[in-house]
């Protein structure tokens, strides 16, 4: 029998909130805690492919191939050397949005996908992270019918959570007609300077507004980040000891703990 897989949609139509930095570092932290990971790269622009170490202009295969052409997922997935497995994008991606368009079912097209991975992989994987792209298309919406929980990363800025309403709209949606199970685990403060109360006060407003759980801790704001894609590894591998390393390693074990798994 295989594991019990947790998916999490990491989703933000919103750019530069660290989704992407979210989902790379939350992969490497569960796999430290012993857990076998999977990412998905759903982006076209393939930042998470890339930070991982892969070029995408070098791949045959990716996501693409899995959503559009009926490839056998784990024929696409790659190793990396974060100690998760990958299933990687590249630019084709942007054509899938219109490819799946008028494709019957095509919420339902990912789900499918991985389904068809855990069946085929011995041992399967305990944690799908879907890296989302930043608006609520097809893919978005694909990645929510798949996933049991949705993960917002948020920059705690006054302008930065005006779509957040809009996310969670579409997964009211998602839940009516696609995936009746989508529960939306929480924000997670990104970009976080503790030393401003503006940061605290926009978090509190969030909190407020929409009734949602802030994910603790916050993740700092580190120049390290920036540094890490470039070296093809996350930043638990490139900056063990800093303090936004740590703090996903902590936000990790709290989401181990949401899904009822020990370490």
């Amino acid at each position: 029998m295989g594991r019990v897989t947790t998916t999490l949609a990491i989703a933000n139509q919103k750019g530069g909130v660290a989704k992407t930095t979210t989902v790379a570092s939350l992969g490497a932290a569960l796999a430290e805690l012993g857990q076998r990971v999977l990412l998905v790269d759903l982006d076209p622009q393939a930042c998470l492919t890339f930070s991982l170490g892969i070029d995408p202009e070098d791949l045959e295969l990716s996501v693409h191939h899995v959503l559009t052409k009926g490839l056998a997922p784990g024929e696409a997935v790659i190793a990396t050397e974060d100690g998760v497995d990958l299933l990687p994008a590249t630019i084709e991606l942007a054509r899938a949005e219109a490819d799946l368009l008028t494709r019957t079912g095509r919420e339902h097209v990912l789900k499918m996908a991985l389904e068809d991975l855990a069946a085929g992989e011995a041992g399967g994987h305990d944690w799908v992270l879907l890296d989302c792209p930043p608006s609520l298309g097809v893919l978005t919406v694909a990645a929510l019918t798949a996933a049991d929980g949705v993960l917002i990363p948020l920059q705690c800025e006054t302008l930065s959570h005006r779509g957040v309403g809009q996310l969670l709209d579409t997964v009211h949606d998602v839940r009516r007609f696609t995936n009746r199970g989508l529960e939306v685990w929480g924000v997670l403060p990104t970009l976080y300077d503790g030393r401003t109360n503006h940061a605290r006060a926009v978090l509190d407003n969030i909190s407020e507004t929409y009734e949602l759980e802030v994910i603790e801790p916050p993740i700092p704001k580190s120049i390290r980040f920036a540094e890490a894609p470039a070296a093809g590894r996350s930043i638990l591998s490139t900056a063990r000891s800093n303090r936004g390393a740590n703090a996903y390693r902590d936000v990790a074990a709290n989401l181990l703990e949401r899904a009822g798994r020990s370490t």
